[in-house]
This record gives C-alpha cells, sequence and structure tokens, in this order.
C-alpha cells in the first residue's frame, strides 16, 4: 500500500505549440485529440484527472473534462503546474505534457508503482540521458512548495533544472519510446511511423 497524497492527473495542454505550427494537442495520433486520449489515460490510474489550458482556450474542451485554467503568474510549464498546485495543494500531480504520443496505461501503472512520496518527485527518464522528465513525473506537493522558493530566488524557470537539484527517484520505462515528445514536423512523422508498427 504507497502511502503519500492521493494522486491527481494534469494534462498540460496550454503551451503555444510554436515548433509544431499547430497545436500539439490537437494532433489525433490515437484517433481523437492528443490532450484528450492522456486526459482519459490519467482517468484510469488517477483519484482525478485535469486538464491545464489557457483563457481563452475554454470554449474548445468537452464539457465533460474538468480543466484549471493557467493563472498566467509564471513562465513555460510551470504556469500550469502551479496553477494546478494553487487549486488542489494537498494533492500529488502526475503531470503529462501533450506532445507524448506514444504514452501508453503501462507507463503510467509503472512509475506509479515505482513512486516515492518521501522524493519531491517521482519521475520518468531515458537510461542513455538520465535526466528526470519533468513533464512525465509524479509532482509531490512539498516539490511546488519549493519551486516557489526556487522562482522568487530567481534561479530560472526550467521545471527540469529544479528537479535536477532536488531529490528525485527515476524511473526507466520498459517501453523507452513512451517518452519520444513530438515537438516539430520530423518528430511528428517518427511518432506515426512507430504507432503504424506498435
Amino acid at each position: 500500500m504507497i502511502i503519500g497524497p492521493k494522486i491527481y492527473g494534469l494534462v498540460l495542454a496550454g503551451g503555444k505549440s510554436t515548433r509544431m505550427g499547430k497545436d500539439k494537442g490537437l494532433i489525433p495520433y490515437h484517433g481523437m485529440p492528443q490532450r484528450d486520449y492522456l486526459y482519459n489515460l490519467l482517468g484510469r490510474v488517477c483519484d482525478k484527472t485535469f486538464m491545464s489550458i489557457r483563457p481563452e482556450q475554454q470554449n474548445e474542451i468537452e464539457d465533460n473534462i474538468e480543466v484549471i485554467i493557467d493563472e498566467d503568474k509564471f513562465r513555460g510549464p510551470y504556469n500550469g503546474l502551479l496553477s494546478a498546485h494553487a487549486k488542489h495543494p494537498d494533492a500529488a500531480w502526475l503531470v503529462l505534457a501533450c506532445d507524448l504520443p506514444l504514452m501508453d496505461l503501462l507507463a503510467l501503472q509503472e512509475l506509479i508503482a515505482a513512486r516515492d512520496p518521501n522524493k519531491v518527485a517521482t519521475s520518468f527518464a531515458q537510461k542513455e540521458d538520465p535526466l528526470p522528465e519533468p513533464l512525465c513525473a509524479i509532482w509531490e506537493p512539498k516539490a511546488f512548495e519549493e519551486s516557489l522558493s526556487y522562482l522568487a530566488n530567481g534561479n530560472g524557470t526550467c521545471p527540469r533544472k529544479y528537479l535536477i537539484n532536488s531529490e528525485v527517484k527515476l524511473v526507466f520505462p520498459t517501453n523507452p519510446n513512451v517518452l519520444l515528445n513530438a515537438n516539430s514536423e520530423e518528430e511528428y512523422k517518427e511518432a506515426v511511423l512507430k504507432l503504424a508498427v506498435e
């Protein structure tokens, strides 16, 4: 039995997708917008699930999806992370970026099974480059409190840099392809090819 705060799921779908040139969250890798696909996946393993969005995205989200509107107090992914924490400060958050087309249920179950609530986060990483993937990780409540101080001290706005300098449990997924980020047209094509093979 895992002891620790309840786990809520968060799909980060509020980015501008400038490198891709179109909204990454809307790409239908699995027959539906990717942000909806990940939301449904998280819903199978988390106590509650939310989608993190910008205010102007509200009208495009279906009614059955619970959203957290970015408060726009921070830069980059921290905007969504800390907006979620402000709404539910007692929850741990299993966070997924919306540009993970090969993410699957087995990988999420692996991450949750390996969770260590005594660390600030439990994060996926690649064996050949063992750095935490902050947008494919379980963030414990204390990680957000520490992050607020980290940001206030002018340490930059990169969640990965915060995790690198913190006590994090790294988890190497059985299928490393689940960590493929599709941020560009080339990576999109690579993801589609890999999905066709699986």
